[in-house]
């Protein structure tokens, strides 16, 4: 008996050993999955703009520590029919492939308005094969102006104030279905469907350059609906669309919609916007006309705005006809970046008495976004006024910038102003007319930014540097939000495209917002006018100063995406407009070297270095010249990658021969030999001819020593460039491993520097080292690379994208101690964590899946060892691949 019971026990547990082998023939199942699904960089998109989308997933688990070796992809109409296997629109069988990035679709043919589900398994270089990811969706959004139904409506004159109106419609409905609404708006939008807010997306949809082109964005509302009588609601605000940016067709924002159900298979259009729709002035009005400088704020009447959405409150409201408007011909096109959300609340650290009924209000640090505060009981009509800034004066009085708001009490108890289609920069609010001290939990601050991660930490044994890096990451998330990074976000909000090279590469390192890209880049390629010709600032309502390296962004920002995204969307779509707008800059160039080109109604001004230290003269002919050929000399090498990564072979030989000659040229026009310097002799000019690779090897180390001994004698040590300069000086530090130099320019406290603007009480990056104007700004961001490049020793290799495969080479300062930092890739996170004890440097590095590593070993390194074992270091450099490792590195 008792051998019976062995012998069933042993048969058991061999049935149960083999029946993954059986179901899986060859293929076992361990412990890794698939996570973070993406269709064009975003979760879940509705209403993309193409039909051939990429799909991008990560592969997580100990199990995997090899890779991704094939990978099968299954996309259905229906989410049952993929769970049931039966993948109707694409079945991709097993492929051999470790790609797991921008995957393209290539199922059955797609259309507007095709909803898509879609999972996705991966196996080992082993055969062991993940369970099924979860399930993600998709959807095609409207790509055909014909396909859309429904015309332009706003309110009518007769129905109050048009510039933030309430638009209504009645809608019958039978048996409930998906049910998507898609919604074009002329200005910004919210969308409320029986009495609820549709989705917490705010100050909707994001920026375009709207006399070209307008954004639609799509609403799953089948949670919403009910069975029978459903309200519908849009509410408009006009934002940017005004007679005074884009040439407004009307005096308020205007809306095209429709609502789509899904039935069998087919969809069916409930309603669309005509003349049946209803609306009325709904309390809210805009006082700037959003020129530079004129954003003004809202003026908020409580006796007219409602107090709640529901059926029974709006039938009680009086409501007219709305007027259909046509709209010049433009192109219309899904919306292809994150929401703003509101993302985190302040609430004040002081309020401060001015008068009888005025008072100082600080919120503790700048912020981009809404203020909300709750009223106490006041007559009706009384006004209330808000106003807003980013700084007080020496004296500590308010500094007023020309943005405020207006409350106009209901004389109810419970009410409270709230921003809802405008949005101010601010620490301080100064609040008049307002009987009684408002307390602390009245108020609120409310963040906006996009809806994108946050995909990089850091940090060191140094306070200062972490204060610095940590104000930087901060200001970059007051300053991007509606799929643009703008200069300033209260004084100007323009997307200047200067700003955005200099700080293009620390953004896209510390935030995940390669979709925020595609729509800013979108607005460059729309802004362009014939002959190549591009204004300083995308989208373009307006003049805006800046030169070359502000034109060129449309070169810079497409590959820079690439780069860190492995997203080559952009450097195919806009190469066309890339060689377009060099077609420009060789027309103005002179015996190979481009001139001053001429101001135009768009734009402005012809600069090189912009907002240098007092005693940096940035405007002399001689700088602005060598500047700007350094930075065409910087494109060409840019376009020679893209050519070569297009195949365009002979396009990039041409590229690379015209960079060489301008090299040449840069150096026989703007080099000094007496003197040993070129240009001014300013640290810019110094460092870029170095940097882009004008200056002969032969003359490299008399120019390098000639710009360090020259920061000392003239500078005293510190930082002498303005928002060109600093990215420009950082790259050239991490590549020239002079890490002491720009660390001992870090820790300077006097002007012009960051601690300088942290001791003055800064909580965001200034747009003058003087603290003048804008104390929130997009002008030195750019250092924000060398913390993670050259302090954490994480750098990417261009030639194989998307941090697939990376250098670790941490560069060490004296004085620091350790440092850490994760970076999280398209791939997964790779962290790098190292501790000095007097001559032993303690390594740690995570590498995920898909990405491989060359660990470089520093040149004063005797031995390495590892789990205790001796790791030969001749050659300076370590192959690795996913995994965690941890390393004694034995110096000198």
């Amino acid at each position: 008996m008792r051998n019976k019971k062995l012998l069933l026990g042993i048969g058991i547990m061999c049935c149960l050993w083999c029946l993954p082998k059986i179901v899986h023939g060859k293929e076992n199942k361990v412990s890794f999955s698939l996570v973070e699904l993406k269709c064009e960089n975003m979760v879940d998109p509705l209403g993309i703009d193409n039909v051939t989308p990429h799909l991008s997933w990560k592969l997580k688990g100990d199990g995997v520590v090899d890779g991704q070796a094939f990978y099968e992809i299954q996309v259905a109409s229906d989410s049952l029919l993929l769970i049931g296997g039966k993948a109707d629109l694409w079945k991709s069988g097993k492929l051999k492939s470790d790609v797991s990035v921008m995957v393209p679709y290539q199922g059955l043919p797609l259309a507007s308005r095709s909803l898509c589900y879609w999972r996705v398994r991966a196996w080992d270089r082993k055969r062991h094969v993940s369970q099924w990811s979860p399930v993600a969706r998709f959807s095609v959004g409207l790509l055909n102006k014909e396909q859309i139904h429904g015309v332009y409506i706003g309110s009518s004159p007769e129905g109050g104030k048009v510039c933030a109106p309430l638009l209504r419609k009645k809608v019958q409905i039978g048996e409930l279905a998906t049910t998507f609404l898609y919604v074009n708006s002329l200005g910004y939008h919210e969308v409320y469907v029986n009495g609820k807010k549709v989705t917490e997306n705010v100050l909707t949809p994001a920026v375009s350059q709207l006399n070209k082109r307008s954004l639609m964005v799509t609403y799953d509302v089948s949670s919403y609906l009910k069975e029978g009588e459903n309200d519908l609601l849009i509410w408009l605000g006009q934002g940017w669309y005004k007679k005074t940016t884009f040439g407004a067709a009307y005096d308020g924002p205007l809306v095209k919609a429709e609502l789509n159900m899904l039935r069998n298979g087919k969809w069916e259009v409930l309603t669309a916007t005509d003349t049946s729709w209803r609306g009325r002035e709904s309390g809210y009005s805009d006082t700037g006309n959003w020129c530079a400088l004129q954003f003004g704020g809202e003026r908020v009447d409580g006796r007219i705005v409602p107090t709640d959405f529901s059926t029974y409150s709006l039938d009680k409201m009086k409501w007219y006809p709305v007027v259909e408007v046509n709209v010049p011909r433009h192109i219309v096109s899904p919306q292809m970046c994150e929401a703003n959300k509101i993302h985190q609340t302040l609430q004040p650290v002081s309020i401060r008495k001015l008068s009888e009924d005025t008072w100082l209000v600080d919120m503790g640090r700048i912020q981009t976004g809404w203020f909300e505060m709750k009223m106490p009981m006041l007559s009706a009509g009384h006004e209330v006024t808000m106003e807003y800034s980013d700084n007080l004066t020496k004296e500590g009085e308010f500094d007023k910038q020309g943005e405020s708001d207006v409350y106009i009490a209901g004389g109810r108890r419970g009410e409270y102003f709230r921003n809802k289609f405008n949005h101010h920069a601010y620490r301080y609010v100064r609040i008049s007319n307002l009987p009684a001290r408002p307390k602390t939990e009245w108020i609120k601050s409310l963040q906006i930014y996009g809806d994108y991660r946050q995909t990089a930490t850091f940090e060191c044994s140094d306070a200062d540097l972490n204060a610095i890096h940590n104000m930087i990451q901060y200001t970059m998330r007051c300053l991007t939000f509606s799929g643009y990074m703008v200069d300033c976000p209260h004084l100007e909000r323009a997307g200047y495209g200067g700003d955005g090279n200099s700080s293009t590469m620390s953004l896209q390192t510390m935030y995940d917002v390669a979709p925020t890209f595609t729509n800013w880049i979108q607005t460059w390629g729309d802004s362009m006018r014939e002959g190549g010709s591009l204004a300083h600032v995308g989208p373009n309502p307006g003049a805006g100063g800046g030169g070359p390296y502000w034109c060129g962004f449309i070169v810079q920002a497409p590959w820079r995406t690439y780069v860190n995204y492995n997203d080559p969307r952009l450097i195919k779509n806009y190469y066309p407009k890339m060689k377009e707008w060099f077609s420009y800059v060789d027309k103005y160039t002179v015996d190979g070297l481009l001139k001053r080109w001429p101001d135009t109604q768009y734009r402005d001004w012809f600069l090189g270095d912009w907002l240098a230290p007092i005693g940096v003269d940035a405007g002399a002919q001689s700088s602005v010249d060598l500047v700007n050929n350094c930075f065409i000399s910087e494109c060409l090498g840019t376009m020679e990658k893209i050519a070569l990564m297009l195949g365009e072979k002979e396009e990039a030989e041409k590229f690379a021969m015209r960079r060489k000659n301008l090299n040449e040229l840069i150096h026989q026009k703007f080099y000094h030999p007496g003197k040993g310097i070129y240009s001014t002799g300013s640290q810019l000019d110094m460092c870029y001819p170095m940097l882009v690779g004008a200056v002969p090897d032969s003359l490299y180390d008399d120019v390098k020593r000639k710009m360090m001994t020259d920061t000392e004698k003239q500078h005293k040590g510190h930082i002498a460039v303005g928002l060109v300069g600093v990215p420009i000086l950082t790259e050239w530090a991490i590549r020239n491993r002079e890490v002491d130099f720009l660390y001992q320019m870090l820790k300077k406290r006097d002007y012009p520097g960051y601690l300088y603007m942290i001791d003055n009480g800064a909580t965001a990056t200034w747009e003058y080292w003087s603290g003048e104007r804008s104390r929130v700004h997009n002008c030195y961001n750019g250092i924000g690379t060398w913390f993670y490049q050259a302090i954490g020793g994480l750098r990417i290799d261009e030639s194989i994208p998307g941090y697939q495969h990376v250098f670790i080479d941490p560069q060490i300062p004296k004085g620091l101690t350790w440092a850490k930092m994760a970076k999280d890739t398209p791939y997964g996170v790779i962290a790098v964590d190292w501790e000095l004890t007097d001559n032993i440097m303690d390594l740690q590095v995570d590498i995920p899946v898909g990405v491989t590593a060359t660990l470089c070993i520093p040149d004063e390194a005797v031995s390495c060892m590892m789990d205790g074992k001796n790791i030969r270091i001749e050659k300076k450099m370590i192959q690795l691949k996913a995994g965690n490792f941890k390393y004694y590195i034995y110096m000198k």
